[in-house]
């Protein structure tokens, strides 16, 4: 089993450079999962340390870990009051008409035998906001930086798409699937406040399969 890249350690949390193609939860028909590897992740502790929110199976990147149950509590209480800062990077399958804006759509799950469960753009769904800026446009496809404000299930999948009318390269729920093995979505920065402590800031490299495109992050 593959060692799990850290890129953030203290007494209370762990922040770790979450592999693309690595699932939180174990999948219903098998397959890798988080749970794999907490015996790395303990790291002398005795308990497993918990993710405090969630990334997409394919997301790769930042995903912080509590330590102990109060400081669950507290990372999970920060997340809901939208203090955390998070920085994501991700690919298009397009270069978009403008260089940076904000997406404000209101988002709703929905759901059908055939395709499944999706977000969509919807007035009576919950406020969800998004802050992008173009960082380069290389063969066809645009690197952007999103700075979401909220934390929404595929919120930045779904307003790549109904907000600037291009899905994420690789994205088979919003997009064709095609062009690369995933949906091209990184985390690459986390920034937790803590209360008389420094706050908890990881920040995760630019994948290998971003690199592969011509793309850096800088």
């Amino acid at each position: 089993m593959k060692n799990i890249a850290i890129v953030f350690e203290d007494a209370e949390a762990l922040v770790i450079d979450k592999p693309a193609g690595l699932s939180i939860d174990r999948p219903r028909k098998g397959g890798p999962a988080l749970e794999d590897h907490f015996e790395q992740l303990r790291l002398g502790f005795q308990r497993d340390p918990v993710p405090v929110h969630r990334l997409d199976t394919d997301t790769s990147g930042c995903l912080l870990l509590a330590r102990n149950p109060k400081a669950l509590s507290r990372f999970g209480r920060a997340f809901e009051e939208r203090v955390v800062e998070k920085r994501y990077l991700g690919v298009l399958a397009g270069v978009p008409d403008q260089t940076e804006g904000t997406i404000e759509l209101a988002l709703s799950k929905i759901s059908s035998a055939e395709k499944g469960w999706r977000m969509i753009a919807a007035k009576k769904g919950k406020p969800s906001v998004t802050h992008w800026r173009m960082l380069q446009d290389v063969g066809g496809h645009a690197l952007l930086e999103f700075l979401p404000e909220t934390g929404r299930t595929h919120q930045i999948r779904i307003h790549a798409l109904a907000g600037l009318g291009t899905a994420l390269l690789g994205d088979p729920v919003y997009g064709n699937g095609k062009g690369a093995p995933r949906t091209m979505l990184h985390s690459a920065a986390l920034t937790v406040p803590r209360a008389g402590k420094p706050p908890v800031a990881a920040t995760a490299p630019l994948p290998a399969d971003f690199a592969a495109l011509g793309f850096t992050d800088g």
